[in-house]
């Protein structure tokens, strides 16, 4: 049974930095694509970054690009997202997600129906 747990979130302001981070159970962790995926109130859940199960390879919302940093740490089971120059517009509750069946970044990594398990997301607030 695969578990995800999401932790940093917090009150931050405009310009702030924060560093989210996704601790996974299981033994699927290292063989897995993970993301990240953000959702503001009233919105749908969106892409933000995504990284294959060796790191080598990563991929970024345009809306986060330059700002934002995805890695992982296999022996760790845990994933990270550094946030840099945070703006309002950057609220919501994040989410880390897990798509056991690839290895590889595909095609469809950006969207939802990819993963197969998700955390309970941590709230991220950046004030003006």
């Amino acid at each position: 049974q695969v578990r995800l747990v999401e932790a940093g979130g917090g009150l931050v302001q405009t310009e702030g930095s924060l560093r989210l981070s996704c601790v996974a159970s299981g033994r699927t962790f290292s063989t897995s694509v993970m993301s990240w995926f953000r959702q503001a109130p009233g919105k749908e859940r969106d892409f933000v970054a995504a990284i294959s199960y060796s790191g080598s390879t990563t991929d970024y919302a345009d809306s986060v690009k330059g700002r934002f940093t995805i890695s992982r740490d296999n022996a760790k089971n845990t994933m990270n997202l550094q946030m840099n120059s945070l703006k309002p517009e950057d609220t919501a509750v994040y989410f880390c997600a897990q798509d056991a069946k690839h290895r590889a970044l595909t095609p469809d990594h950006q969207s939802r129906n990819a993963y197969d398990y998700w955390g309970q997301g941590t709230q991220v607030t950046v004030s003006s």
